[in-house]
């Protein structure tokens, strides 16, 4: 059987017990983004579909679609499947509502590689911005010239350094003592 969370488990046990396998209502303690986030993973895994809703027989709306219309969710057999539910025949899913086999590829089959995540670039006229010119100046900076070009704190100015910049953008940050300037942060690529 399937891994599913509570939540997902919930809302499939709902849905089964109804006869047109409507999903909707979610759980109250379900809303916004992570009802946003369940319903799209059960969605990816073929568990609900989206079907056209019609109003006039009141069916629940997920969402309403561009054209003034809406959709609602519906389990399919894979979801009833997933909870340990053999699907009826006499109770096929609302008309319109088609449900595709999950495909599982061959053993043998070789995995697509994800491709490579977007390498991050900061915006011109940002403080961030600011601080990788002052960083890639050759005297590079010390932490009051940092604080004093961008109104940051000096907690902020290391956050940014160690976090943004070394951790997001990938940037090796030095920090060397300087007669006469102290500690000076650069950027060396």
């Amino acid at each position: 059987m399937t891994k599913l969370s509570d939540t997902q488990a919930i809302i499939l046990g709902a849905a089964a017990q109804r006869e047109d396998r409507i999903a909707l209502p979610l759980p109250d303690s379900l809303r916004g983004g992570a009802a946003t986030k369940v319903v799209g993973a059960m969605l990816s895994k073929g568990f609900l579909e989206e079907v056209d809703a019609d109003l006039r027989k009141g069916e629940p709306m997920w969402r309403e679609t561009g054209d003034g219309h809406g959709v609602t969710l519906v389990a399919t057999n894979a979801g009833l499947a997933a909870i340990g539910i053999e699907p009826e025949d006499a109770n096929p899913a609302p008309a319109g509502a088609t449900v595709a086999p999950i495909e599982e590829p061959a053993p043998d089959t070789p995995i697509e590689p994800k491709a490579a995540p977007k390498t991050r670039t900061p915006r011109e006229g940002t403080k961030q911005a600011t601080l990788i010119a002052m960083l890639r100046a050759p005297e590079g900076a010390t932490l009051d010239e940092i604080v004093a070009a961008t109104g940051w704190l000096p907690h902020t100015a290391r956050g940014a350094m160690s976090g943004a910049l070394k951790k997001k953008l990938g940037l090796t940050i030095t920090s060397d003592k300087v007669d006469g300037r102290g500690r000076v942060y650069a950027i060396r690529d």
